[in-house]
């Protein structure tokens, strides 16, 4: 198949309005849960999903936390203006750009630019009790947004704070409502613990630790990865065919301990949500890269978004747990216990998955790179899955049910 000519309208179904969950309901694991099995389609509740997990299985769930991304200003004409962080500029690493202190630069997409000259923002801003004004000031762009550098001048207070105390959570736009206080708990993951998102893994909405403890239970391992899900994600695929439709990078790591776990269950696991699946599956792209040029830097490590395809099924690809082997060396050789990197990757039809064998995921947008990736893993069957579904009322996108896929 030559994925690059894959026709995006093929991938289109109808979903009426009322089929996407605008909230949550209210207990998380009380979620339908749609189980494909080699074919066969059974409805069952999310609560009895370590029924159908393989013990002594490896899953590997995103810890990525969604950040208070947008923050609202309003200039002296009275103009109102959105700044949406998109992701760390000056300093790049997303930890440091949390704990800044006084002033730091972050890429960001703007609401209402053209109401927004070359005058600075201000917006005034307390944090424990401490009142101060953070400024906004646009420079280049960059990518699809602007550098924003934000000074607020405190030596005393973080970037974190600051985006804690006025910035708002970005929910998805086909929710097409207004983010409310309850979002704050809902739209975060129970095991969320890296600041970094601008968007929720949304397969993970549906664990509680009542169900994380049937999964141990089970004998199942568990382990996590942070991949910071951006703007991106709900990107449309705009071009006729895929070939015109650039993949957004996405920042991620991933521990060695949590590579020697790979290896140990020989290189598979189930993934939970979409992003683990980018993650894990890149993993044996980098093996890839660092092979062909053992010596690049950390800061260097980027899937390109065709990478799998123009490697097709070469001899230079090599097995699941060859690549993990080659990163866990190369980690090894720079005395590193987590790997940071960069990932474009687009996964669709035509492409071998290599380390995911299972998949938990929701039911994704038409038209959308998400389904492409789904459908690339249980072997073009998207359609009868997602007919089920619409038949059989569950509940569509982020705050909708789920499905756990099993090729």
């Amino acid at each position: 198949m030559d994925t690059k000519h894959i026709q995006i309208i093929d991938f289109n179904y109808p979903l009426p309005d009322e089929r996407i969950a605008k909230y949550p309901l209210p207990q998380r694991d009380a979620s339908k849960l749609l189980v494909y099995r080699k074919g066969e389609i059974i409805d069952e509740q999310f609560a009895n999903i370590a029924n159908y997990l393989p013990q002594g299985a490896l899953m590997v769930f995103n810890n990525t936390r969604v950040i208070q991304a947008r923050l609202h200003f309003r200039r002296t004409t009275g103009a109102q203006i959105e700044v949406f962080c998109l992701e760390p500029h000056t300093p790049h690493d997303y930890q440091l750009s949390f704990a800044a202190t006084k002033c730091c630069a972050w890429t960001c997409l703007i609401g209402n630019a053209k109401k927004w000259k070359d005058d600075v923002l201000e917006r005034p801003v307390t944090v424990g009790g401490k009142p101060m004004t953070l400024t906004a000031r646009r420079e280049e762009p960059c990518g699809t947004g602007f550098k924003v550098v934000f000074d607020w001048g405190d030596p005393n207070v973080s970037f974190a704070e600051v985006l804690d105390a006025i910035g708002e959570l970005p929910i998805p736009p086909y929710l097409c409502r207004p983010t409310e206080e309850s979002d704050l708990r809902t739209y975060q993951t129970v095991y969320s613990k890296i600041k970094g998102s601008v968007a929720a893994p949304t397969a993970g909405l549906h664990f509680t630790d009542r169900i994380l403890a049937k999964i141990e239970d089970h004998g199942i391992d568990r382990e996590e990865v942070t991949l910071h899900v951006g703007a991106g994600t709900f990107k449309p695929v705009k071009s006729a065919e895929i070939e015109g439709h650039t993949m957004h990078a996405e920042w991620f790591s991933v521990k060695r301990c949590t590579i020697e776990k790979l290896m140990a269950h020989g290189g598979h696991c189930i993934a939970v949500g979409t992003t683990s699946v980018r993650t894990l599956e890149s993993l044996s792209y980098l093996g890839v890269l660092l092979q062909q040029n053992p010596y690049v830097e950390d800061h260097e490590l980027i899937v390109p978004q065709w990478l799998p395809y123009e490697l097709g099924s070469s001899k230079s690809m090599p097995c699941a747990m060859e690549a993990l082997q080659t990163v866990a060396d190369w980690m090894d050789q720079r005395q590193l216990q987590e790997l940071h990197a960069s990932t474009q990757i687009i996964i669709a039809p035509g492409y071998r998955y290599h380390i995911v064998s299972q998949m938990v995921t929701n039911f994704h947008q038409p038209q959308s790179t998400l389904l492409l990736l789904v459908s690339a893993f249980v072997d073009g069957q998207w359609r009868t899955i997602y007919d089920h579904a619409l038949a059989h009322g569950y509940r569509f996108l982020s705050y909708g049910d789920s499905s756990l896929l099993i090729p």
